[in-house]
């Protein structure tokens, strides 16, 4: 089924990549060592239960010929090391809320219920070129304990079975950046612009759509087997079998998700 998805990805990605190609284009690969992608939290909302469907179109379960509700996205990037170099057969991995604010995870839900017709988590394997696709929504703010999240979407890259960066994109310009828990956790201003990403009106789209890209920078030169796969699959969440707190947590939760 995996290998299938995998397949169906790839064809996706093809036929869309022709929008997307200057944004496949990473400035001064090889001139300089390229700022690396900070390392955020998990948060608490790694889907507990998997989704029916796993693939990196998020707008669609299976063969439903309903859709999800929001601003649709196409999400693109390299994966990469510090020097250029791509990392192939990477599984990149993304979770978000729904147009509602709410995750997949049992404890996800907000008071206004679930899109049902949202996947809410997608997996991709990297192409020959470190190269990812997903078809999202554009990112919502929602609750978080006390406070509020600025919209973000949670990004994963494994290798060899180990989860080796677990981040998060933030949309850039958003007013709730600056006042956003997590974001303000990383010191580092340069890297701080390494996670903000613009959407952009994909042109002549009918729907609206829009087109956003992500490159993701590895703090490591990447290591692959002789014949470039990647041994034992995706890497497990970071919080691992802890108890999760509720979703609308309880008094004094900090916002980590």
């Amino acid at each position: 089924m995996h290998s299938q998805s995998t397949s169906a990805g790839r064809r996706d990605f093809l036929k869309w990549s022709s929008f997307s190609l200057a944004a496949f284009t990473t400035p001064g690969l090889m001139a300089e060592e390229l700022i690396r992608t900070p390392s955020m939290t998990e948060g608490p909302f790694y889907p507990d239960r998997m989704p029916l469907d796993t693939d990196n179109d998020l707008l669609v379960i299976n063969d439903s010929i309903t859709p999800a509700v929001g601003e649709i996205t196409h999400l693109t990037g390299k994966v990469l090391d510090s020097k250029g170099n791509p990392l192939r057969n990477a599984f990149v991995e993304i979770w978000q809320v729904d147009s509602k604010a709410s995750y997949i995870h049992t404890r996800g839900a907000n008071k206004d219920g679930r899109d049902g017709n949202f996947q809410g988590y997608g997996r991709f394997l990297t192409d020959s070129r470190g190269q990812y696709y997903f078809r999202t929504i554009k990112p919502v703010p929602y609750r978080a304990g006390r406070g509020f999240r600025t919209p973000h979407i949670h990004v994963a890259v494994s290798q060899n079975g180990k989860r080796i960066l677990t981040t998060q994109l933030l949309v850039k310009g958003h007013a709730m950046n600056a006042e956003d828990g997590v974001y303000r956790q990383i010191r580092d201003p340069e890297q701080k612009k390494t996670i903000l990403v613009d959407f952009k009106p994909l042109p002549d789209s009918k729907l609206g759509e829009l087109a956003a890209n992500f490159d993701i920078i590895l703090g490591k030169t990447a290591e692959e087997n002789p014949d470039g796969t990647i041994k034992g699959g995706i890497g497990k969440s970071d919080f691992g079998n802890r108890r999760r707190p509720p979703r609308n947590g309880a008094a004094g939760r900090s916002p980590r998700s």
